[in-house]
């Protein structure tokens, strides 16, 4: 709010024979009242006497702002009053107050008062500024030179704060960078506006990094905030107060995030790269959470290779002839077979990118080609998912045991470590362990696992693909979810196409419940959350299950069950139904290429459909 827009003609005295302070609070609050901010002029006087009886307003430099903030007013306003001989006003440097102004505030508004007082005193500091005041003869340049010198100051306030950079830095990732990545950026984003702090925050999303920080920003920058669920660029920010949180606090803790980060109490990260102990965080992270991070390194660079290849090679089964030859199907005809064989050949590094980058998480870059072996050994020796896990794991252990053993080693040989000691060593022995260790009993339990699967009947997979799709909707894109979601990934790889479906239609359906569920029982949500609502829509189409998390945050015991029956429903249902699908990812966009595509849509239907009943009967009508 500026000056000018609490001011205006009818508030403003530019010459009258005032003698007393008395007789100027007396005008001013005339004033006041005639442009129709008080409700009741004579406690509005009372209040600013008592205010006076405090301690003067007349602050020296010929300046006077008598104030109050009371119940007597309707507005916030100011009037204005210049008396050119001077008055005695009891002021603080015991000269004669010339240029008056008086602040009304309801006291129901906050402090505006305190805001424009402020501002006010900031720019009646210019003597010159004053003097052109005082001596001014039309109202109308009164107004024009208040105006003129505040937007001066705003500028020159802004120019400041751009030069300066901001305050506070962020990152936000999470493993598949669609949705808690940027829903963690925005309310980082709108908690710095609210509270009055320059922040900017840079996206590792699926499309890559976004808004990215840049080395001028970070060194004067006094915390960045790293919101994340995978790694990302940390050597940037050595010896700067960093804060490492999930990606989850993002979204629904900003405001104590930004507090941390301005209180000067974060930790200062050191970069392993620079020889010293990692400072990973102010949080101390569990082994599971470490763990689980690792992981979902893996997962998201994983992710590209499997959504991309699978949705191929369900397109090559779609544009194919099954009745050239069943046994060759997917390759019959040449349109077919092109799209089989690219969305093979990417679908191929699912494994060694899974094992790459859980290597490099845990081991840095040198870890990354010991990953990548042990990945495609693991892949090749028919230990599957499984083995890729481990090599992942074990590779990236192992590039942290040669780090340490080969410390010891001249400085001399230092550029030799990555390019040659790293990636030998490494290499060869991950390559025992896989192929003598770990692929033959994995292979065993895979083989086992797969027969298992294969060997369930009709009760049994739908009871596992209502497990599978509740599991989708309990924590909507956290552990649970995830774990569901690899499983699924996992059973592509195996052949078992039934498992993602069910996986994929138990993520579209909180979205979906929570959308209906604003539209058909609108009492039971605010006017905001209706038209959230809205977008869920779009979201829970798109197999985007994080759009159903503020609701959840908002109201767990409710909403969280309800999504969950929805989604053990339509899991359920879809593996009832017969329903397999070859792409990991999609939503509704893939629709002509699962099996029995009617059956999955009924089942989608019909599950966010429980969904919603079951959450309108939990909601509460709200007022």
């Amino acid at each position: 709010m500026k000056i000018t827009d609490l001011l205006n003609k009818s508030g403003i005295e530019l010459s009258n024979g005032i003698k007393s302070k008395e007789e100027a609070i007396n005008k001013l609050v005339n004033l006041m009242d005639s442009t129709g901010n008080l409700k009741d002029k004579e406690s509005y006087k009372k209040a600013v006497l008592e205010r006076e009886s405090l301690s003067t307003t007349g602050i020296g430099d010929g300046i006077a702002i008598p104030h109050a903030k009371t119940t007597a007013v309707k507005n916030a306003g100011l009037s204005a009053m210049v008396v050119k001989d001077g008055v005695d006003y009891d002021s603080l440097d015991g000269q004669p107050a010339k240029l008056f102004f008086m602040i009304a505030a309801p006291e129901e508004k906050g402090d505006v008062h305190l805001e424009v007082l402020a501002r006010l005193s900031t720019i009646l500091m210019d003597e010159k500024f004053r003097e052109r005041l005082i001596n001014v003869k039309d109202k109308n340049e009164f107004l024009k030179l208040i105006d003129d010198k505040e937007n001066e100051k705003l500028n020159e306030e802004n120019s400041k704060e751009q030069k300066s950079g901001y305050r506070v830095l962020a990152v936000t990732a999470c493993p598949t960078g669609i949705a808690h990545t940027f829903m963690a950026a925005e309310s980082l984003e709108n908690k710095g506006k609210d509270m009055g702090v320059s922040i900017k925050v840079e996206t590792n999303g699926s499309g890559g990094a976004k808004n990215v920080l840049t080395r001028e920003e970070i060194e004067n920058a006094e915390c960045i905030i790293v919101a994340a669920d995978k790694k990302v660029d940390m050597a940037r920010f050595e010896g700067k107060r960093v804060i490492q949180t999930k990606v989850a606090n993002g979204i629904h803790k900003a405001e104590a995030l930004i507090n941390e980060a301005l209180s000067g109490n974060a930790p200062v990260y050191h970069h392993s790269g620079k020889g010293e102990e990692i400072q990973e965080s102010n949080e101390k992270e569990s082994i599971g959470r470490q763990i689980y991070k690792h992981l979902m390194n893996g997962v998201s660079h994983m992710l590209p290779f499997v959504i991309g290849g699978g949705i191929l090679i369900a397109l090559a089964f779609l544009f194919d002839d099954y009745s050239i030859d069943p046994a060759n199907f997917g390759m019959n005809t040449p349109f077919a077979a092109f799209l089989k064989t690219v969305g093979g050949t990417a679908f191929g590094f699912m494994l060694p990118v899974l094992a790459g980058y859980i290597a490099m998480s845990i081991g840095d870059r040198p870890a990354l080609a010991v990953g990548f072996v042990g990945g495609m050994l693991a892949n090749e020796g028919g230990s599957g998912f499984l083995g890729a896990l481990l090599a992942g794991f074990i590779a990236g252990y192992l590039v942290v045991g040669l780090k340490k053993l080969f410390s010891t080693l001249p400085d001399s040989l230092e550029g030799l470590k990555p390019v040659l000691l790293y990636p030998f060593f490494g290499i060869l022995i991950i390559g025992a362990l896989i192929v003598f260790v770990i692929n033959p009993p994995v292979a065993a339990l895979n083989n086992g696992i797969t027969n298992t699967l294969n060997g369930m009947g009709e009760s049994s997979k739908i009871l596992l693909g209502a497990v599978l799709g509740g599991m989708m909707a309990i924590d909507m894109g956290g552990p649970i979810n995830k774990a569901a979601y690899v499983f699924g990934t996992a059973s592509l790889a195996n052949g078992q196409f039934e498992f993602m479906a069910a996986v994929m239609i138990g993520g579209m359906v909180p979205p979906l419940a929570i959308a209906l569920c604003t539209t058909f029982f609108k009492n039971r949500f605010t006017k905001r959350e209706r038209q959230s609502g809205l977008t869920n829509y779009i979201m829970g189409l798109s197999f985007i299950t994080e759009g159903a998390i503020p609701f959840a945050a908002a109201d767990p015991l409710r909403v969280i069950p309800a999504c969950v029956v929805g989604s053990a429903v339509a899991g359920a249902l879809s593996m009832a139904f017969g329903c397999a699908l070859r792409a990991p990812h999609g939503g509704i966009f893939v629709l002509p290429v699962i099996t029995n595509p009617l059956g999955y849509f009924g089942a989608l239907v019909i599950g966010s459909l429980v969904g919603m009943i079951v959450l309108g009967l939990l909601k509460k009508k709200v007022d």
